[in-house]
């Protein structure tokens, strides 16, 4: 948790930045990565250093070699103002793109056509002052100013991209329960929120995992795995999972759904995910394997088919998808649908209200949670009414009172446990058998299901109210009657 101190200076760095001629929300971020970087490669040289001069050796694999010293944060960032810039812009920034996945990071991978976009000395020396001046030793500090960075991107992406909150991201990431077994991926990952928010839980949850050597090494290097198609976004997500202290993730460029990238299949046990709901692509370079689950165009709709190829036997996935998924009427809608319920084994459909994505997109959504098995298992269905989220539904979204995730989280865990009666439909959770889902064509919106409870208003006949505005009329009159006589 930041203090409002430090919000302030990440606030101080966002207006120098929109003062000094760098507006768009991505491109303050992504300049930001990139000093963040430089100094935290030099942070990693340091203690390389430290370690050598401690057992009097040679530097091992160092970061800078001799002649690159001004090339360290520790250096440059003394630096006056027009020496720095020039250092910064023509040798600082050519050097991290020349990394190329060195410096223990998967950040420097996704460097090739990044573009440093600071106009001017000044604007330089101002920004790497206010970082200078932000403590940062503290990793889970660093994380949480990332975060809150990230917070200030109030636009919507390109191809049907925005962020998910962070609060519907840790939501869905207790839903899944991930375990110290599990290997996790995000394919459409974005910023890394869903991947970020899983190794907190890990570390919540399984403080033991990073004292035992195997699981280390498995948190660190193979249990997280992320891919999207726009390398600014790997960029600022990869940035993302260093600064949360995560080593080496497998982070990739590329389009999850083309047939030239139809490899990863039967790889992960958890995937979490609110993909881009972009509208149509051209099936010409859609991954077949992915048409003979729905054959459609609708990008929703190929994702899901995704996830049950991506997933292994037994692996679980929570995943956000709009409301038109879970209703509509084409013969691809109903095909992924019949899938999770006949073939594998759908948990549940938690409904969202609409304004959960404001200010990006009013659409209304759902969390959807499945298991892979191939061979059904679906009995009943969790439905959860969520009507609030702890914040306004409209495009300010400020904070309130009212939530329904601390009881979401709860019910499920109870309904998961055998716990509780969630028999009564006029209720928040409530859960339907997979026979009356089957009825209604495997419609899963909760519309069909939920029992409103109607309370009857009894009104007077039709005469007796018109005798009672005669009445009403009659005082009035009185009323006007004495006023004009008094004046």
């Amino acid at each position: 948790m930041i203090t409002g101190e430090l919000k302030s200076k990440i606030d101080q760095i966002w207006n120098t930045f929109s003062s000094g001629g760098v507006s768009n929300p991505l491109s303050v971020i992504e300049q930001v990565t990139y000093l963040l970087f430089s100094k935290r490669i030099d942070d990693i040289h340091t203690k390389l250093e430290a370690q050598a001069n401690l057992l009097g050796e040679a530097i091992e694999n160092p970061i800078f070699a001799a002649g690159q010293d001004h090339l360290r944060w520790s250096r440059f960032k003394d630096f006056e103002p027009e020496r720095k810039f020039e250092v910064f812009k023509d040798e600082v920034f050519p050097f991290i793109k020349k990394l190329n996945g060195r410096a223990g990071s998967s950040y420097t991978k996704f460097m090739k056509d990044a573009v440093f976009i600071i106009p001017n000395p000044t604007l330089l020396d101002k920004v790497v002052n206010m970082i200078e001046g932000i403590p940062m030793e503290d990793r889970d500090t660093k994380g949480d100013l990332y975060e809150y960075m990230l917070s200030k991107i109030a636009t919507a992406g390109r191809n049907g991209q925005f962020r998910t909150p962070r609060h519907i991201i840790k939501m869905m990431v207790e839903l899944a329960a991930p375990t110290p077994k599990d290997i996790i991926c995000d394919p459409a990952c974005g910023t890394c929120g869903f991947l970020v928010a899983a190794a907190e839980y890990m570390e919540d949850n399984h403080k033991d995992m990073l004292l035992d050597v195997e699981q280390k090494a498995h948190f660190h290097h193979d249990m997280f795995h992320g891919s999207d198609f726009d390398s600014s976004m790997l960029r600022i997500g990869a940035m993302n999972m260093t600064l949360h202290g995560i080593d080496n993730p497998a982070i990739e460029e590329r389009d999850s759904l083309s047939e030239d990238h139809a490899d990863k299949r039967d790889a992960y046990s958890l995937i979490l995910a609110n993909p881009p709901f972009k509208g149509s692509l051209d099936s010409d370079g859609v991954a077949k394997d992915l048409l003979q689950v729905a054959n459609t165009t609708k990008t929703e709709l190929l994702f899901l088919s995704l996830f049950l190829k991506q997933l292994k036997s037994g692996g679980r996935c929570a995943v956000i998808v709009p409301d038109g998924v879970l209703f509509g009427v084409s013969t691809a809608h109903q095909a992924i649908r019949k899938e999770l319920v006949e073939e594998q084994k759908l948990e549940a459909i938690i409904s969202m209200p609409s304004g959960v994505f404001k200010p990006y997109a009013g659409v209304s959504t759902a969390i959807m949670i499945f298991t892979r098995t191939d061979s059904g298992g679906t009995e009943e269905v969790f439905f959860y009414d969520m009507a609030a989220d702890g914040y306004s539904l409209n495009d300010q979204r400020n904070e309130i009172k009212d939530s329904d995730i601390p009881d979401i989280i709860s019910s499920f865990q109870d309904y998961k446990a055998g716990k509780g009666d969630f028999s009564d439909k006029k209720a928040k959770a409530f859960t339907v058998y997979k026979e009356d889902i089957v009825k209604e064509k495997y419609n899963l919106s909760i519309k069909s299901y939920k029992e409103i409870e109607y309370t009857e208003i009894s009104y007077d006949a039709p005469l007796a109210i018109l005798n009672q505005l005669d009445a009403l009329e009659d005082e009035i009159q009185n009323e006007l009657a004495e006023i004009r006589s008094i004046l």
